[in-house]
């Protein structure tokens, strides 16, 4: 003969049957929320590092295109320099002398491609700062764009019902999400000046 349950043995069971889903739920819901929370610190702290390349970056490379530009500058002003004295000449001594200048310019410009250093593409150079600066400015947006995404996932998962009462109780409360601080985050100037 099979011994029944009594009421108070099926209401402990239910009970507990309860209780245990419950804590799996809790258990399962905290960890869900502490991932997404630590994909968020992950997603943000990637955001920081491409604006620290770029804070990196810039600086030398507008460094480089002034020094390349600066050394271009310096050969084909003394070029031009000598050639409007050439031109300019009117006697035989003042055209043998200008045309020593001009052979020196030239031969100056000459060493420099020859030797290839420094190289002359101050054109190629600015080309590359260009380049760098949309590169890095799409990588920011880039990991911008996915910090923001990680926010909107984990903030969805903490104002949905009931993960909402297990967020609000373990203090897992909504991230904000990205808004630029102009000053905190500005692009660098780019001058070629001097």
């Amino acid at each position: 003969m099979k011994k029944k349950l009594s009421p108070v043995a099926i209401t402990g069971i239910v009970i507990g049957v309860v209780a245990l889903f419950v804590a799996i739920f809790s258990i399962s819901t905290y960890n869900g929320l502490a991932k997404q929370n630590q994909a968020v610190e992950a997603q943000w702290s990637q955001v920081e590092n491409v604006m620290q390349r770029r804070a990196d970056l810039v600086p030398n490379l507008v460094s480089a295109v002034k020094g390349s530009m600066n050394h271009e500058t310096k050969v084909f002003t003394d070029i031009a320099k000598a050639r409007a004295n050439y031109n300019n000449a009117s006697s035989t001594k003042a055209k043998a002398s200008a045309d020593a200048d001009l052979n020196q310019s030239v031969g100056t410009l000459l060493n420099v491609i020859s030797e290839d250093y420094p190289d002359l593409k101050s054109n190629s150079d600015v080309q590359t700062l260009m380049t760098q600066l949309e590169g890095s400015e799409n990588r920011i947006s880039v990991e911008r764009k996915r910090y923001i995404d990680a926010v909107r996932d984990y903030n969805a998962s903490v104002v949905t019902f009931p993960k909402n009462l297990f967020a609000n109780m373990m203090g897992l409360g909504q991230k904000a999400t990205f808004k630029a601080d102009p000053s905190a985050y500005k692009v660098p100037k780019v001058d070629l000046g001097d």
